[in-house]
């Protein structure tokens, strides 16, 4: 399994943020080929370091040549396209990683 992990940073309108997420984002990210989960969180509590994030999004499929299929057609162009704006649009920014899950 592989998992796309995105950490949102604190917007400056977090209603605003919000509203565009669940309004146009989650109804985006759905429609990824291919996409088996999708989570969102929040509320994080930091247990050491630096100020939690605000939104975190986590993202599985099968296999990473699934997931680079799903960011390569149409809906991934814009879900990330979306994203961009997003995260321009409020100042808030994101990080992003993928990785491979190993069961143990």
């Amino acid at each position: 399994m592989v998992k796309f992990l995105v950490l949102w940073n604190t917007p400056e309108d977090p209603v605003a943020f919000e509203r565009h997420y669940r309004d146009v984002q989650i109804p985006l990210i759905k429609q990824l080929p291919g996409l088996r989960r999708y989570t969102i969180g929040r509320h994080a509590t930091a247990v050491r370091g630096e100020e939690p994030y605000y939104w975190i999004a986590e993202l599985e499929w099968d296999s990473m040549d699934e997931l680079q299929k799903a960011f390569q057609s149409p809906q991934g162009q814009a879900t990330a396209q979306d994203a961009a704006n997003l995260g321009i649009a409020s100042s808030t920014g994101f990080r992003g990683m993928v990785y491979e899950v190993e069961e143990v």
